[in-house]
């Protein structure tokens, strides 16, 4: 256990990484990838310390990296994000490559196993959520935040698999009324992430981040379904001479958030300042919105899945980063080489094949 940040953390130390998850809510971060000749550290801390903030949930006092929301989004009768995003999460085993934590969910009554693996000569996170003894209709989703602040405006490039729907978040995700800003038309769909509608007319290119300070946004991307040819669906941010990426099973993940949180929320514990920080939020869920809009929702795809108590479920994912020539500019597909490895393309035709396990995430 370290100290991290201001929260008692988990550490897991191998050649290609060092890992830390915090025992309070489960978030990953900071995570320090030894790539070659570099370390480069992709997911967000709060520029707070959680003691600034002991009267707000674990999930905003603590906020950093990713973890496991289950349900997602808000709820009147629990915390944000559930107690996968808040409670205790417990140390069942660690060894070399491997940490297993265990948590016994008060609010939905599920017990849920978080596995983060490593792999010799991989720059990677296996990430495995098991969860058993829930029963019902749940929405749930990752949520990795990257940190982009020290970029100049525009720098990063960011992109997804090919979609089959996307929209602005339909509704104020920043309320005007608590001060909050947001520059996305609300309920605008787009086709392309290089043209969404802005609500002072025109569009903007949600390619390139950090962007539209002052304002904190929601978008949405539906995936397209796998096929043999292509068999995961996946996400990246191109930074400074890396790539940072997800792979998922769209089965699992239907869908894909940004949250494009620059600034645009004045109230504690943001007080401006959470700025050039992007969510890539892998989710099964209606927007942010929680377990009972979720539920009710029929927007033509799922959000979200039925659990029987008498079953376990894993839900995967891959989290990863490798270095990217400087001219790469923003990764145009992500595909399978083999059994054990992946080809990530840049817009600059340049290709790098980096050793993967991608069926992890089937």
């Amino acid at each position: 256990m370290q100290f991290v940040h201001g929260e008692n953390s988990y550490h897991l130390a191998t050649p290609e990484l060092d890992l830390n998850v915090t025992a309070r809510a489960g978030h990953m971060a900071p995570v320090v990838f030894h790539l070659p000749g570099r370390d480069v550290s992709p997911y967000a801390l709060a520029p707070w310390q959680p003691a600034e903030f002991p009267a707000q949930p674990p999930l905003l006092s603590v906020l950093r990296g990713d973890f496991l929301c289950l349900p997602f989004g808000g709820r009147q009768d629990g915390p944000p994000h559930g107690d996968t995003a808040n409670a205790e999460w417990s140390l069942v085993s660690q060894n070399e490559r491997s940490i297993t934590l265990r948590q016994q969910a008060s609010d939905s009554g599920a017990v849920i196993g978080k596995i983060l693996a490593t792999r010799p000569g991989h720059h990677a996170v296996y990430i495995e959520h098991r969860i058993s003894e829930l029963a019902g209709d749940y929405n749930y989703g990752t949520h990795p935040i990257l940190d982009l602040s020290a970029m100049p405006e525009g720098a990063a490039r960011i992109s997804v698999s090919p979609f089959l729907w996307a929209s602005v978040f339909p509704g104020w995700f920043s309320d005007p009324a608590s001060g909050e800003n947001q520059a996305l038309e609300a309920g605008a769909e787009f086709t392309d992430l290089t043209e969404v509608p802005l609500a002072s007319g025109g569009t903007t290119d949600l390619t390139r981040y950090p962007a539209l300070a002052g304002n904190d946004d929601l978008v949405m991307m539906i995936s397209e379904p796998a096929t043999a040819q292509q068999p995961f669906a996946w996400s990246a941010a191109v930074l400074d001479g890396y790539v940072w990426f997800a792979l998922k099973n769209p089965a699992d993940f239907p869908a894909t958030l940004f949250w494009l949180s620059n600034g645009g929320r004045p109230g504690a514990p943001w007080n401006g300042r959470h700025t050039g920080r992007l969510g890539i939020e892998e989710v099964c869920s209606y927007f942010c919105h929680g377990v009972d809009e979720s539920r009710k929702a029929s927007p033509g795809f799922p959000t979200t899945r039925h659990f029987k108590a008498d079953e376990t479920v894993s839900l995967r994912v891959v989290q990863g980063v490798a270095a990217v020539p400087d001219d790469f500019g923003m990764a145009v597909s992500i595909r399978p080489v083999g059994e054990n490895s992946v080809a990530i393309t840049g817009e600059s035709g340049k290709e790098i094949v980096i050793p993967i396990e991608w069926e992890f995430v089937l």
